[in-house]
């Protein structure tokens, strides 16, 4: 029994896998499902884990986040409050509209918040959103402004998962994993505990 692929698979399943984590394309996902809507998915109240990592895969951050998404006028307003593993606290206001709908029937939005700089756009296809937008983060007191790439792929009524990619000048210094849970699911674990990072005793 052989213990190794031949050298021209394992180069085919490098290809394939490099052509994969290329993908950058969101029509690609048009026939996934189910069918994504913001408005649909994040009304409400959704609860979210996530970690940073750095570029080469090291852990370097996890957080926590309460969302409040509710929609005024045709915007949704997703009013996220986070904790950090460090004990931080922040929090993000996004205000997103539909800005139109392409002959294919992809969906378009902006979105803004006051650490976004200008604007974030993308649009949905399929059960994806990808948009792309640059952030001002606080790194020690030092303002770093870096680039988001950004992909958030439904999985059923309650759960979608978020990948970002975060470049500067091109250059990938590290990525961004979260999974969002809403709707009863959300209801039977959250709202999240934001006043301290390590979990509450166990009663038993």
């Amino acid at each position: 029994m052989r213990r190794f692929l031949p050298l021209a698979a394992c180069f085919g399943l490098t290809l394939s896998f490099l052509s994969a984590c290329a993908q950058n394309d969101v029509t690609a996902l048009d026939k996934r499902r189910p069918l994504l809507s913001l408005e649909a998915f994040f009304a409400g109240d959704t609860v979210a884990y996530g970690i940073f990592e750095d570029r080469f895969g090291n852990l370097k951050r996890q957080f926590r986040v309460n969302i409040t998404g509710t929609i005024e006028d045709d915007v949704l307003i997703l009013d996220e409050q986070f904790l950090y593993d460090d004990g931080e606290r922040n929090s993000r206001i996004w205000r997103i509209t539909r800005t139109g709908i392409d002959e294919n029937g992809h969906i378009a939005y902006d979105g803004t918040a006051v650490d976004i700089n200008g604007v974030a756009s993308g649009i949905v296809a399929g059960n994806a959103l990808n948009w792309r937008y640059d952030v001002t983060l606080d790194m020690g007191g030092t303002q770093l402004e870096v680039h988001f790439d950004d992909w958030i792929y439904q999985q059923d009524e309650h759960i979608a998962l978020n990948r970002a990619y975060v470049s500067k000048y091109n250059i990938d210094i590290g990525s961004v994993s979260i999974v969002f849970v809403r709707g009863d699911a959300a209801a039977a674990i959250g709202p999240l505990n934001l006043e301290s990072w390590s979990p509450p005793a166990s009663s038993s």
